[in-house]
């Protein structure tokens, strides 16, 4: 399967680090080798990058690794492909316009027989994630507007994610540039970091950052990927069917799916 990566920041925060230990399992440490994306929300911008090479060899990839763009948002996505060809057109993260805004997408599984469905938004590729984005977009636009609290898209979304997960595996990274949304159907995991920052080692290279030097006391990150990506640190494990809402680093909303 695909594997994720997200960060939700108070301040406009490089992922350098942590892209770095992701690419590394996109055909070398890992069998994810069918392509990769990465979004970083700048203000109401967002700069994208897509390659169908292996992270682990590509040259965008280590551009991006060596480029710190700041970011109080960003998401990625390393694929190993099950549902449609091997294209920029079905490499995540996929990107939408919504209300003003930019929405950014990325799905770890498989939903079986997931076909399109005539609405506004249309799927430009053959997978059946851009299908399910594409579904909960033209759901939002039917039954929300942008003056919907927050509080209350949230819980379309979660009873789509439950919908889909029902139909297979439903890893979700959703978000409006404004809050990170995430869905856990089988497997994620996320950390925060805040003072007294410390060291860390990446799990799938040789790479060591002290975050002390590279941050300032009123700092607050949080990473949420599919696979911890350090080795010496302490990750929070999801349960199948729990969502978390981010925004500036931290949970303003969060609950399971038995109890939505």
């Amino acid at each position: 399967m695909c594997e994720l990566l997200a960060m939700s920041a108070n301040t406009p925060t490089d992922l350098c680090f942590s892209f770095t230990g992701l690419t590394r399992r996109g055909g070398a440490t890992g069998p994810h080798k069918d392509g990769w994306g990465v979004a970083f929300y700048e203000g109401k911008g967002v700069r994208a990058f897509h390659d169908v090479d292996a992270s682990a060899n590509s040259r965008i990839a280590e551009m991006v690794q060596t480029h710190p763009i700041k970011s109080e948002v960003a998401i990625c996505h390393i694929r190993q492909a099950n549902v449609g060809s091997v294209c920029l057109a079905n490499t995540h993260p996929f990107i939408r316009e919504l209300w003003g805004q930019y929405w950014v997408f990325a799905h770890n599984g498989q939903i079986s027989d997931v076909k399109p469905q005539p609405g506004f938004y249309e799927p430009v590729g053959s997978t059946d994630s851009e299908a399910l984005f594409c579904r909960m977009l033209n759901h939002l636009r039917d039954h929300c507007n942008r003056e919907t609290p927050a509080e209350d898209l949230v819980q379309h979304l979660v009873q789509l994610s439950v919908e889909f997960s029902r139909l297979g595996v439903f890893n979700l990274l959703l978000s409006n540039g404004d809050w990170l949304f995430t869905y856990c159907s089988t497997k994620m995991a996320c950390i925060t970091r805040r003072a007294p920052f410390g060291p860390a080692r990446l799990r799938d290279a040789d790479v060591i950052v002290d975050f002390e030097s590279e941050t300032t006391p009123d700092d607050v990150v949080s990473v949420i990927v599919t696979e911890p990506l350090t080795a010496d640190e302490v990750w929070d494990i999801y349960q199948p069917g729990e969502w978390r809402l981010w925004r500036q680093g931290g949970v303003v909303l969060q609950g399971h799916a038995g109890e939505a």
